[in-house]
């Protein structure tokens, strides 16, 4: 009953994965229908093509076709490369080596001269597979490798975890079982961070392999057993076809007929389905060797087999149009080489005539400046005594208008300046007033003998006189910067606060602009750092500078 059961739901997943399969054909087909344009009709045509690429290849190579002809009647190079590229795919897929270098040629030709990077790598991977199905591993492995160090200057991360698993995976059949799982665990770690459904699901079978052949026999069945669950519920021929196999070659390796014969006839089944040649190849050579010693009459069924699809694959036919591609490949290569080198030789020889020629120029023009060079350096030197006679005029009477303008803004801020003396001389004045008060009463009070009263009013003087030493010491600054404006700068920095100075030159400007316009008037709100130290600049030049700015800020406003 359970056997039936399990049986029931293998069929029913089967069933369910075929119909979402032919789901999305159907829909492709609609879209195509519909397409109305040629670049459109050509990427559902492609799609329909690796849609139909795992179960029917004849489907497949159809579409691929179609999608050929239209990129080459609309001159699309792209898409053409794309569908060469595909066709090539299904070649091999077919087993039919010889067609399926063609069409990877011919794309690889295309990608290279328009810089299509991705299909490129994809050429190149695709070519190493048809090596690797021939049994030729270095070849595959130079390949492989190619595509790897384009990918890894690109940082194409999928890629490069893709090209890991097929160098890993033509390492182990070349018996480099070191390299194999070097690369294999690289490809490992690289899906865990890509979560790769699709490489991950042909790594189990390649890590069992390598497994397998390290003698980890239990790990290795485990990662094909692993593989089998993931491609029976997606209904996967072609990979399933590969798993089972390669399960067959574990038993036989292990001297398990049975299991051998089970798993090698599961392996036909899928190979059959999807008509994949090379693995129905492998099916039938495995059963005929596994049935030799139980049953001959089954031996020599599955030999005849064997042979028809090596007669098919490798036949002589297939051997001369192999080589015929090759050689075509190989000559195509030679003569790009030929051109290339013809090209650089030209490239050097147009260099070399040109380096001549500029060498040329550059030694006339180097006599014809010689020669104006003599002229020149002796009318130089009759003009440079009057030149630098005028320099000197000049100077000095830069330093004469520097210095005028220095008056001419001092006059201009005369009315500012005496407003600021004003207020400070006004409180001198009154507070000298007011101490003669004081020291009158003071008088009075110490003949009273009221010696308490007489120090408090003594206390009011200091204060008072206080109050005019710092205002008679603001006179002096003020006075001081107005010798210092008119004053010729003595080009010395020194250390100066920028806050005492800007507040001085902002205080004069606003005076000044109040004395020539009574009806002008503004508000000053300042903001200055208090924790700002003194900096080393010319105060003159500085000082000219903020006086200017603000000037030009008033009479903006």
């Amino acid at each position: 009953m359970k056997k039936i059961f399990l049986l029931i739901i293998a069929l029913l997943t089967g069933y369910f994965a075929i119909s979402q399969g032919r789901h999305i054909i159907d829909s492709l087909k609609i879209e195509l229908a519909n397409a109305s344009t040629d670049s459109g009709k050509i990427d559902h045509l492609i799609k329909l093509n690796e849609n139909f690429w795992s179960m029917y290849s004849d489907s497949a190579l159809k579409y691929g076709e179609e999608a050929l002809r239209f990129a080459q009647q609309t001159g699309d190079l792209k898409r053409e490369a794309l569908a060469l590229q595909r066709i090539g795919g299904t070649y091999q897929n077919l087993g039919n080596y010889p067609k399926s270098f063609e069409f990877f040629f011919k794309a690889l030709e295309i990608t290279e001269n328009i810089g299509y990077l991705d299909l490129t790598i994809n050429c190149l991977v695709s070519i190493g597979l048809s090596y690797e199905f021939l049994n030729n591993y270095p070849a595959a492995i130079r390949y492989y490798h190619q595509a790897l160090n384009r990918s890894v200057a690109a940082r194409q991360v999928g890629w490069i975890t893709h090209l890991q698993k097929f160098i890993g995976s033509a390492y182990g059949k070349d018996n480099q079982i070191d390299s194999a799982f070097i690369y294999m665990h690289k490809a490992f770690e690289g899906n865990d961070t890509l979560k790769n459904d699709f490489v991950e699901h042909s790594l189990f079978t390649e890590m069992g392999i390598i497994q397998f052949k390290m003698g980890n026999h239990e790990s290795a069945f485990q990662y094909l057993h692993t593989n089998i669950s993931i491609n029976e519920s997606e209904s996967d021929h072609r990979s399933l076809s590969i798993a089972y196999n390669t399960l067959a070659d574990f038993f036989k390796i292990l001297g398990n007929a049975d299991s051998g014969i089970y798993y090698a006839k599961k392996g036909l089944k899928e190979a059959q389905a999807n008509g994949l040649k090379r693995e129905l190849l492998r099916s039938g050579k495995l059963l005929a060797e596994l049935y030799e010693p139980l049953d001959l009459k089954e031996a020599v069924f599955y030999h005849k087999m064997a042979d028809t699809i090596i007669d098919d694959l490798y036949g002589s036919k297939k051997t001369n149009e192999l080589q015929k591609t090759l050689a075509e490949e190989q000559a195509r290569q030679r003569q790009a080489e030929v051109e290339k080198t013809a090209y650089q030789n030209k490239i050097k020889q147009y260099i070399f005539i040109a380096s001549i020629a500029v060498l040329l120029l550059i030694a006339f023009l180097l006599y014809r400046n010689n020669v104006r060079d003599k002229k020149a350096k002796n009318i130089l030197f009759e003009k440079n005594e009057v030149i630098e006679q005028t320099l000197k005029n000049l100077k000095s009477t830069q330093a004469q208008l520097i210095q005028s303008e220095k008056m001419a803004s001092l006059g201009e801020l005369t009315a500012g300046i005496a407003h600021e003396i004003q207020n400070p001389l006004n409180f001198v004045n009154n507070f000298s007033e007011v101490s003669n008060e004081l020291i009158d009463e003071m008088k009075e009070e110490l003949s009273k003998g009221n010696y308490d009263d007489a120090k408090e009013i003594a206390d009011d003087v200091k204060q008072n006189l206080e109050k005019i030493n710092h205002h008679g010491k603001r006179a002096d600054a003020i006075v001081k910067g107005m010798l210092q404006h008119s004053r010729s700068s003595s080009g010395i920095k020194e250390p100066t606060d920028i806050n005492a100075l800007c507040n001085e030159y902002l205080r004069l400007s606003y005076h000044g602009l109040r004395a020539k316009d009574k009806s002008f008037n503004a508000t000053l709100k300042t903001d200055f750092d208090s924790s700002l130290e003194k900096i080393n600049v010319i105060p003159q030049d500085i000082g000219r500078v903020i006086l200017n700015l603000i000037t030009n800020a008033f009479y903006a406003a």
